[in-house]
Order: structure tokens, then C-alpha cells, then sequence
């Protein structure tokens, strides 16, 4: 009996079929500056020099992590795409970047059209909100290497930023202000915690209702990264931007020292914000610390902004009344040491 690469488990047909349904959505996330059709073995995007005097391209690269574990128990696969998306484009819009352009990588053991359409729709979602091509993507079928009905997703980002307009956090002196601007949830950090604390130690099932969340616990977890590229440009030209963090995997303490200057340091107000509520059930039934949670998660603050303090009225006005909850959370230092939360 002859053998085929169908039967060793790829079928090219069904990545035929999976291309065919996506394509139109790719599309429509395409800028001017895209010059290629899908299909070709690479993606040309041209940039507008016109615009820049001396550009510079800013990359990153991320992944959604054990939030997929989520996803595959809930059989729920259109956000996570806008995750990965997220995940990348606040990393680099933290220096001041303006996405262009974005590719992924989605990998399965065996390839569902249908199911993997569902994944790519949140990815060109996640595009659409920030403004960037999806211009490119590599589809493996990796028979054997993964569990059924599971797959891993990868993402890479590309931003323009003019070369004298860099935000490097360098500007940074004592008595600037910090501005919080709040997170859709858990965004995409801390799942592996997430998971031993609510399923196994709390026995809560995914979609139970909660009362204190006010949703199943599904729709809660699944909330997909907020994307604060509209944030940052809406504030670029009217405030004087020294620093921006994007508050991902430790929290703010292992996140906002990162664009501080030698010698400065921050103080930082944990009642100036709303504490989400799926925080405090996580601290409640996994009886974790103060220090552990603020460690591990955003708590309710996915990006941040440092600022001159003359400016933190106009800046929360105009944050706020575009539809971001924005908060003075703290303001900075001089210091040498980890920065204090109080």
C-alpha cells in the first residue's frame, strides 16, 4: 500500500482550503505601502520617506502563552489572535513606534480550516485596532508534535519611529508624573498561576458565572489584550512623553524600572486605580501575597505613560474622554533601589 503525505498527517488541501478562507480578511488590513499579494514567498512594504527624515525601524516579538490552554477548553479561538497582536505592538509603540506591519506563526498537529480561520480573524483584529499591515504568516502542520485540538501561535511586529523622536526613557527626572492607563483584565500574563489557583485549587468550572466578575469565568479569562496604540497617538503632539512601559509579565515592578535613568526611581499609589476584580478573586482563593500578585500580574494597569506633572490633568482629560480609563498612580524619585508600591 503506497503511502502519502496526507496520510502521514499534512493535508495540503485543508491549508488550501485554510488559505482561501482567510485571504480576503488579510487583506483588509492592508496599507498603501503594502506591495505584494498573499501567496508570494515574502512580504514588501515600502516605506514613505517622505515622512521621515531619518527612520528608524523598531521590532519585537512575542507569543499568547498558556492563555491558549483557555482557548482550547473553551473551543473559543477568535481573540487570542487580537492577544498576539497586542503583545507585540504596545511593546514596540513603548519607544515611540508606529506599527506597520505584522506577520505570524501558527502551528498545529493537525490543520483545522475552519477553527484556524477563527484564530487568524483575531489577528487581523488586533491589526485593524493598531494600524498595521498583516502582510505575511507561516501555517505548520506538525503531525505528532502537538496534542489534538491544540496549537501554539508566534508573532513579530515592525514600527516606524523618527529618529529624534525616540522615547527611551533617558528624560526621566525626579518628580515626573506616572499615568496609568487601565487593562482590559489579565491580558495574556500569568496564566500558568491563573490555572492552578481558579481550576485547581478553586474547582471552578469554565463557565460557571461568577458574581463578583459578572460573566463566566471563560469570558473573563478570554478578555483579549487591550492594544494602546490610539492611547499614545491621541496624546503625542498635545503632551511631552518621556517614558511608556507596557506592564506584561512581572507586573509594574519588573516593568517600569526598565525605561528609568541611573538613579531614579518611583513611588507608586495602589488606591489611585480600580484593582480588577478577577485580581482579587485570584489573591482570595490562592491566598497569594500582595508582593506575589503585583509581581505576577498588571492588577488592572496594562500601559503607562511618564510625564512632566504640569501635564497630568491635560493628559488624563484627553485619555479619558477617548475611551481609556487613566489614572495618576504615582510619580518618580530619586533612588537607586526597586521602586515602592504603597
Amino acid at each position: 500500500m503506497s503511502i502519502t503525505y496526507k496520510k502521514a498527517g499534512v493535508d495540503i488541501d485543508e491549508a488550501d482550503r485554510f488559505i482561501n478562507i482567510i485571504s480576503p480578511m488579510v487583506k483588509s488590513t492592508f496599507r498603501k505601502e503594502v506591495l505584494t499579494e498573499i501567496g508570494l514567498f515574502a512580504g514588501l512594504f515600502k516605506l514613505n520617506t517622505k515622512k521621515y527624515k531619518e527612520p528608524v525601524l523598531v521590532s519585537g516579538t512575542d507569543g499568547v502563552g498558556t492563555k491558549l490552554k483557555i482557548a482550547f477548553e473553551a473551543d473559543k479561538h477568535d481573540t487570542v489572535g487580537i492577544d498576539l497582536v497586542a503583545m507585540c505592538v504596545n511593546d514596540i509603540l513603548t519607544l515611540g513606534a508606529e506599527p506597520l506591519f505584522f506577520l505570524d506563526y501558527f502551528a498545529t498537529g493537525k490543520l483545522n480550516a475552519q477553527k484556524a480561520s477563527q484564530v487568524i480573524k483575531g489577528i487581523v483584529e488586533g491589526c485593524r485596532q493598531s494600524g498595521c499591515a498583516l502582510i505575511g504568516g507561516e501555517t505548520a502542520e506538525l503531525p505528532g508534535f502537538y496534542k489534538k485540538n491544540e496549537y501554539d501561535l508566534a508573532g513579530f511586529a515592525v514600527g516606524i519611529v523618527e529618529k529624534d523622536k525616540i522615547i527611551d526613557g533617558s528624560e526621566i527626572k525626579e518628580g515626573d508624573a506616572i499615568i496609568g492607563v487601565a487593562s482590559s483584565g489579565l491580558h495574556s500574563n500569568g496564566f500558568s498561576l491563573v490555572r492552578r489557583v481558579l481550576f485547581d485549587i478553586g474547582k471552578i468550572k469554565l463557565y460557571q458565572n461568577i458574581s463578583e466578575l459578572g460573566c463566566s469565568l471563560a469570558e473573563e479569562l478570554l478578555k483579549p489584550t487591550k492594544i494602546y496604540v490610539n492611547a499614545y497617538f491621541n496624546i503625542k503632539n498635545k503632551i511631552k512623553i518621556k517614558g511608556m512601559a507596557h506592564v506584561t509579565g512581572g507586573g509594574i515592578p519588573g516593568n517600569l524600572p526598565r525605561i528609568f535613568p541611573p538613579g531614579i526611581t518611583a513611588v507608586i499609589d495602589r488606591n489611585s486605580w480600580e484593582i480588577t476584580p478577577i485580581f482579587h478573586l485570584i489573591q482570595k482563593i490562592g491566598k497569594i501575597s500582595d508582593k506575589e500578585m503585583f509581581k505576577v500580574f498588571n492588577m488592572g494597569i496594562g500601559y503607562i505613560f511618564v510625564i512632566e506633572a504640569e501635564d497630568t490633568k491635560n493628559a488624563l482629560n484627553i485619555l479619558n474622554k477617548k475611551g481609556y480609563k487613566a489614572y495618576l498612580i504615582g510619580e518618580t524619585i530619586k533612588g537607586k533601589g526597586k521602586l515602592r508600591i504603597k
